[in-house]
């Protein structure tokens, strides 16, 4: 399972320090740390990166809006970011609103806010169309990753890494290679939002990621999976298993 990985921009050692330690404690990655324009473009371009701080003045200058600006005309290469600012310039707040931010941090910030903006951030990102909710786990799909949290932090989990899914009523258990989650999702839901070309159907309670597939065994309508994972497949489906030509 990877974390998720942030770039922070911001000119006060003190303040990058503060912001660091909050999203580490709480299992989120910080990738780099800029205090100016041109290095968090460097950055930005180099570096993994699934979210961005921006504070909005750097060296006494809105930089950071300028960086937003920036990287929002980039095509395919947006990532969601927030802003951070002690600002009360009205003006200021107007230019920083037209780069569409996914939300906004005042200074001095605190940790639950510091998680609920990166969480909002995400949602935002991809719509919230994809966004899945029950009393222990949020869960964004994006299309090469979930994020979902469990306790304070958003994990980054790799589509490619799934195993399988058990489904029970509207509940899913995600099988991955690491470990497994549980989010509130039904059947149909979950098939339209993965590729129908590699997560595969085999029984009225499983999907399978056809590449994590080791063996089939007809007789017995067995599946069995990477890790030494079984699962079944019923007569119903028995033909879509027929059908694979490429097989591990």
């Amino acid at each position: 399972m990877d974390k998720i990985n942030i770039l922070i921009i911001e000119d006060t050692p003190e303040e990058a320090t503060a912001l660091q330690e909050v999203l580490e404690e709480n299992n989120y990655n910080v990738v780099g740390i800029a205090n100016s324009y041109q290095e968090a473009l460097s950055l930005f371009y180099k570096l993994p990166i699934d979210l961005v701080i921006i504070d909005v003045f750097l060296e006494g200058n809105p930089d950071g809006i300028t960086f937003a600006e920036t990287i929002s005309t980039i095509p395919n290469a947006l990532k969601p970011f927030v802003f951070l600012t002690s600002s009360i310039d009205r003006q200021i707040f107007e230019r920083a609103k037209l780069t569409k931010p996914y939300s906004f941090l005042l200074k001095p910030f605190n940790g639950l806010e510091t998680l609920y903006a990166m969480e909002m951030a995400l949602e935002k990102f991809y719509d919230q169309s994809n966004v899945f909710i029950n009393d222990h786990q949020d869960t964004i799909i994006s299309e090469c990753y979930l994020f979902i949290k469990k306790k304070n932090a958003l994990n980054k989990v790799k589509i490619s890494d799934i195993i399988y899914i058990d489904v029970e009523d509207r509940y899913c258990n995600i099988i991955t290679k690491q470990e497994k989650f549980v989010i509130q999702i039904s059947l149909g839901k979950i098939k339209e939002l993965l590729c129908s070309k590699t997560f595969v159907q085999t029984h009225r309670k499983y999907i399978v990621n056809t590449n994590t597939i080791e063996k089939i065994i007809l007789e017995d309508n067995l599946l069995i999976l990477e890790g030494n994972h079984q699962v079944t497949f019923s007569g119903k489906y028995k033909e879509t298993i027929k059908s694979f030509t490429i097989l591990k």
